[in-house]
């Protein structure tokens, strides 16, 4: 028998570990602290059992997928892949597995408390069981998942006497945030956690967060004088305007089944471990790749004017500008007005100026198909659903992020449907919200609330939001991004709408009455159709409706939100 130990790390709760906190900063370090403990750690404390034998850990530069631990006796340790929420090493024997769990779970507790993982161990016999039944059946299904029903209670050390608490967390203030790159003005008590979160930002500890960047997502691009953000505040802004964020998140589409799908056509658990490499590094390199062709494309449209750093859209058949995002500087620093916080892999998230969320939610989505349309499973192109979550700048950051999240659900249930539970291809789609103000309730009492109304011409309730849509061109299909967009740029500079916001704002008001009072209002105005959605049906244009569902609220909703990335179009 030629025995060895499969071992499966995950992480708990890392939704609100990363974005339970209201400020931006510490959202940066709390990502970037999950990253680094289930990749770069995990490394660092494989590495330190080479006092006891060897270990292997691929180059992620290399194309070196071999499984070396079955047929390397000297080897005891070897790192297997990271990905899809879980890292997979392999070792000679449980205790060789057990001593790295207490350097890896030492190493967490002291730079990262806070943060919970679970790890689990199985033994099994490489020539005769199948890697992937003791992964995913043993290891994930079982041990994992019974770790997190029955998680061993964790209770804080609390404050002797008289103690302050943190303001993010709740727990024992140890420190004051000035002391980590926060201004005295807007200081505050904090935790170790939040200290953990807020060194990965402060220059005094290298900006270990914005580093990562560099040479992850922003690799090989020209940055030149332009700084990434830290604040939302440094996101970008209109002069005398309400400002803005995005929150844009994004997840792929079954590649979990996919994935586990590839994997079943093995030969052997040497084969199994090359596939699970190859994949697990060609979603990766997808999902980094595809966000630095954002960042590439948003970097290419900074332009100067009045020595101030904008970007702006520039209408190709009048030549004037509709649009306009002038950077923010501080202190002597232009920020870009885009932050990736979650990467790599398919699960995405980033923060930008609330003009740029659809625009760049969309390029991403692009990106992601074009960049997965080799994976080595030789199947279709992976597609993706993304969130997007439009707040005002100091909304509550945590909250503004669990939108894009129940976004991106409605996305992903929209989809399902759409394709008859997946009988049919599965498709890109993206969904968004903009709050004006504050929000009471989920997406979907929302819709209802606010979305849905009683018109003479159907006998049901009818919905004024085409929400959610395909983020590309579909055959036989109106409601996508790219017809959207184009209805879009005729409000914004068509000589029927441009410059008439009263006039844009009346035709929102009487989509609400329905169909009859769409076509008096447009016969008044003296307009032989409204902005045309390609492969619509004609009375789209002469009605506004459609099967119960209104085709333009949507757009004249989105108007001031809607920079386009590229030509008039922004397909």
């Amino acid at each position: 028998m030629n025995n060895l130990v499969a071992t499966v790390i995950d992480t708990t709760g890392i939704q609100k570990y990363i974005f339970g906190s209201n400020r931006l900063r510490e959202n940066i370090g709390g990502s970037y602290l999950v990253q680094v403990s289930t990749s770069k750690w995990v490394k660092e404390c494989l590495r330190e059992l080479r006092k006891l034998g060897q270990v292997y850990i691929p180059n992620d530069e290399t194309e070196d997928f071999e499984a070396h631990i079955a047929t390397n006796i000297g080897i005891i340790g070897e790192f297997v892949y990271a990905g899809g929420g879980n890292t997979v090493l392999l070792f000679r024997t449980e205790e060789y597995a057990k001593n790295f769990t207490k350097q890896l779970t030492k190493k967490i507790l002291h730079e990262a408390p806070g943060l919970n993982i679970v790890i689990a161990h199985e033994v099994f016999d490489w020539d005769n069981d199948s890697l992937q039944e003791v992964m995913e059946r043993k290891l994930i299904q079982e041990k994992l998942e019974n770790q997190k029903r029955k998680p061993k209670p964790s209770m804080p050390v609390l404050g002797l006497a008289v103690t302050a608490t943190c303001d993010s967390t709740g727990l024992v203030a140890v420190d004051n945030s000035k002391r980590y790159g926060i201004p005295e003005n807007d200081s505050y008590l904090v935790s170790r956690e939040t200290v953990a979160k807020l060194k990965t930002v402060d220059k005094k500890y290298d900006e270990l967060a914005n580093l990562e960047l560099k040479e992850s997502i922003f690799k090989d691009l020209n940055l030149g004088d332009y700084h990434i953000p830290y604040d939302v505040d440094d996101l970008g802004r209109s002069e005398g305007d309400s400002s803005y964020i995005a929150i844009v998140h994004a997840d792929g589409n079954r590649l979990g089944n996919r994935f586990q799908d590839y994997l079943k056509t093995a030969s052997d658990n040497g084969d199994c471990i090359i596939k699970m490499r190859k994949f697990s590094q060609s979603v990766n390199n997808a999902g980094k790749s595809a966000l630095r062709a954002i960042a590439e494309i948003l970097i290419n449209l900074i332009t100067i004017e009045d020595e101030r750093a904008v970007i702006k859209y520039i209408d190709t058949e009048s030549g004037e500008i509709s649009n306009k995002i002038i950077l923010q500087k501080r202190d002597g620093k232009t920020y870009l007005p885009f932050r990736p916080l979650v990467y790599g892999g398919d699960d995405i998230t980033f923060v930008c100026d609330g003009r740029l969320g659809l625009s760049l939610a969309a390029k991403l989505l692009n990106k992601f198909e074009e960049f997965t349309s080799n994976l080595p499973d030789d199947k279709e192109k992976a597609t993706a659903c993304a969130g997007i979550a439009i707040v005002k700048n100091h909304y509550p950051f945590a909250k503004a992020y669990a939108l894009s999240e129940a976004l991106c659900i409605q996305a992903k249930k929209w989809m399902k449907k759409e394709t008859n539970n997946y009988q049919k291809p599965i498709f890109s789609a993206l969904d968004w919200h903009i709050a004006a103000s504050g929000l009471i309730g989920s997406i979907h009492e929302i819709r209802k609330r606010e979305y849905e109304v009683q018109i003479p011409e159907w006998n049901k309730v009818a919905s004024l939001v085409i929400r959610p849509m395909h983020s590309g061109s579909y055959e036989n299909e109106w409601r996508t991004w790219s017809s959207f967009t184009k209805v879009i740029n005729e409000f914004n500079t068509h000589e029927d709408w441009k410059d008439k916001r009263n006039k844009v704002m009346r035709l929102r008001d009487v989509l609400r009455q329905g169909h009859e009072a769409t076509k008096q209002f447009r016969q008044l105005h003296s307009l032989e159709s409204l902005p045309k959605f390609p492969q619509a049906n004609t009375k789209l244009g002469e009605e506004g409706w459609w099967n119960g569902v209104c085709a333009y609220f949507d757009a004249i909703e989105a108007m001031e939100f809607h920079i386009p990335l590229g030509d008039s179009s922004d397909e």
